[in-house]
């Protein structure tokens, strides 16, 4: 089959995509398809990586990803743990959906030091770590994986501006205690039911050591031709992911892989607003404030 476009279907906002309730952990109707179709997304069982540079959207890309797993959080079938070592500007506002959220901020603003913020990042990730090892206790000998309900939910870990937690940690022990817990979670976690979502603008090894952990790939917008092979696959621009020619105009914008397909997919994942967002959690924010909004601060964890 041949298509013939005569403009570009994907050049108008893709507006909220209405959730799916209870979701399809194995197929998240996150984005738009240049053939007008959903791009579904299987999450559970991978680990997905967020490729693009500032402006790209891969804010737009997070947030359809929360908007699409909503209704499992309000139900318990998910919880989000989520990052944001932008002092919280691109996450903060959902973070009543979150079972954990950390953020960094300015030392000089708020009287701590780097690394008792890098720690707070640190002590999250050997958090879920555990969590990781008492499931692979309870399931060894039983089950190879671990079916999501509300006793054992879904963990989804999203790290946006991932090298910020990887090549720019300024404490040297703070840096190999969390190379070492995501090296852990990324190897480990699919089978217990822990996906990590992260987000970068560089992909380089350089700069994300373990990015080869990440089997679900998404390319948006890119600096350079050579940035498409490191994020997607070798030959991939070849097939037609031309992420370096993606226009500054279409935010959002980028190539992924469908099972059964070998050419990458085009697609244009949602615009979600800050309207949106506060939509979202009203609506699906679980009811116990305490047990859903625990933020970790440089001293810690707290209600």
């Amino acid at each position: 089959m041949l298509w013939f476009l005569t403009n570009d279907p994907l050049r108008e906002v893709v507006a909220p995509i209405p959730a799916a309730d209870p979701p399809n952990f194995q197929a998240l109707e996150v984005a738009r398809r240049e053939d007008g179709l959903m791009f579904r997304l299987r999450l559970l069982y991978t680990h997905l990586l967020v490729a693009g540079v500032t402006g790209a959207g891969k804010g737009s890309v997070l947030w359809s990803i929360i908007a699409a797993l909503a209704p499992g959080i309000r139900s318990g079938l998910v919880q989000l743990w989520v990052l944001d070592p932008k002092g919280g500007m691109e996450l903060a506002p959902g973070r009543r959906l979150f079972h954990r959220f950390c953020y960094g901020s300015d030392p000089a603003m708020d009287g701590a030091s780097d690394a008792e913020y890098e720690e707070a990042f640190a002590t999250l990730l050997e958090d879920l770590v555990a969590i990781m090892r008492r499931r692979q206790g309870k399931l060894r000998g039983l089950s190879r994986l671990l079916k999501p309900s509300r006793d054992e939910p879904f963990i989804v870990l999203i790290a946006d501006e991932l090298a910020s937690l990887t090549a720019y940690v300024t404490d040297p022990a703070m840096k190999k205690r969390i190379a070492k817990t995501f090296s852990l979670l990324l190897s480990q976690g699919r089978a217990v039911g822990i996906t990590v979502v992260g987000a970068l603008q560089d992909p380089r090894k350089e700069v994300l050591p373990f990015r080869d952990l990440f089997p679900t790939r998404l390319a948006l917008r890119m600096a350079e031709a050579e940035q498409v092979r490191l994020v997607l696959a070798d030959g991939a621009r070849e097939r037609g992911a031309r992420c370096d020619k993606i226009p500054e105009t279409l935010p959002g914008v980028g190539y992924g892989a469908v099972d059964g397909e070998t050419e990458p997919v085009r697609v244009r994942f949602s615009h979600i607003t800050d309207e949106d967002i506060a939509d979202l959690v009203n609506t699906y924010a679980p009811d116990l404030l305490g047990a859903s909004e625990r933020i970790s601060t440089p001293e810690g964890v707290a209600a």
